[in-house]
């Protein structure tokens, strides 16, 4: 027993010796690039490689085709004949149907704000829910929980469910694509036909309304236009940029008409609403959204979703997801990096929600703290 203990510790001098050969032999440079330098770089990379990315997209992605962009002309106190001619068309005997569609998920307030918006100027309301997120998390049927807020449109509401498929591991977009078709058969089902226009956008995404009375009014505009909404975060107290543009008024052609959230045209209307993203109450649907929609991928580290991190992004305008501006120049990417400064204007935002402060005070300038629920 004793003749194996002193073998075993040969063995273990032994490696200890070669060890120390091998140390010896590694010049000091060499040793701060094999144990400090290469473990840091990889540690920067795991954290921070899609800053990374993100910082040299104008070295690895060239920018989209620009838009055609469209001059916007509207005052109150001017006739639809004149403003028509001001954009270059020509005056309708009568308006065309206008069919507002959305996919629905918890964006309580902003559909409020968004119906109260263009209710004057909306044949059809379409509404889809489902029982899923975009990521296979059930889900309630929240709209139908507070369907009772919204009878100001009952009359003109075509209001649909669908089934969540739960495929785990699933690509987020594959069940947003799924919705969408599934919207594409509630629109016909609420009586949409040719040459009606039918608004596309998100719900947080909304076309003002004297852009879409122009649009329907109006002969000679092309019959895929999108909308160049001015861009909030949070609230209407951070301005990101003037450059939302997903949002789309199409003149609807049976068979060829599919509802989808991107680029569908290179006409781009200048100035015609607002979007609001992640504009919400509390915090809970801060965290809810996050891991809900479709870039659930951008949730790097679960203390992203900390509720207090929440709180702080919320007031001092940063990115929640802790990324870098998405631009293709340099210039633009350099210049929006860091918090979005803030606004203190309330100007030109939504008439309803201006006439309703109290009940949308997070919404306004100087107000960002969110409640807890």
């Amino acid at each position: 027993m004793k003749s194996v203990v002193r073998f075993d510790n040969l063995k273990i001098g032994s490696r200890i010796s070669r060890f120390r050969w091998m140390i010896r032999g590694i010049d000091l440079k060499s040793f701060v690039v094999m144990f400090v330098l290469i473990p840091t770089i990889v540690a920067g990379i795991y954290l921070h490689g899609q800053k990374v990315s993100y910082f040299l997209r104008p070295i690895w992605q060239s920018p989209p085709k620009p838009f055609i962009h469209l001059p916007h002309y509207y005052h109150s106190n001017v006739s639809m004949a004149s403003l028509c001619n001001l954009h270059g068309w020509k005056l309708r005997d009568y308006p065309r149907r206008v069919y507002d569609a959305v996919l629905f998920s918890n964006e309580i307030d902003m559909l409020t704000i968004r119906w109260k918006e263009l209710y004057p100027y909306i044949t059809q309301f379409v509404l889809l829910e489902s029982n899923s997120t975009f990521t296979s998390i059930p889900k309630s049927f929240n709209f139908a929980i507070n369907r009772n807020n919204f009878d100001f449109v009952e009359s003109r509401l075509t209001y649909g469910t669908i089934g969540g498929r739960f495929n785990k591991g699933e690509n987020p977009f594959v069940e947003e694509a799924y919705q969408r078709v599934a919207l594409d058969h509630l629109l016909r089902i609420a009586g949409i036909d040719d040459d009606d226009l039918l608004i596309m956008s998100d719900v947080d995404e909304i076309p003002s309304g004297h852009t879409i009375d122009v649009l329907r009014w109006c002969d000679g505009q092309p019959p895929i236009v999108h909308l160049n909404l001015k861009n909030y975060l949070y609230s209407f107290e951070f301005n990101l940029d003037h450059k939302s543009w997903r949002a789309s008024v199409h003149q609807y052609r049976k068979g060829s008409t599919r509802y989808v959230h991107y680029r569908q045209s290179d006409y781009l209307l200048a100035d015609s609403g607002w979007h609001c993203s992640f504009c919400f109450r509390k915090i809970s649907d801060f965290v809810f959204k996050m891991k809900a929609y479709s870039h659930t991928d951008r949730v790097r580290f679960s203390h992203y979703l900390d509720t207090k991190r929440i709180q702080a992004v919320i007031c001092s305008g940063a990115d929640l997801y802790d990324m870098l501006p998405e631009e293709y120049t340099f210039r633009e990417l350099i210049g929006k990096m860091g918090p979005i400064p803030h606004s203190y204007s309330a100007v030109h935002l939504p008439s309803y929600l201006l006439e309703n402060a109290d009940k949308y005070k997070y919404l306004f300038p100087g107000n960002c703290i969110r409640e807890d629920g």
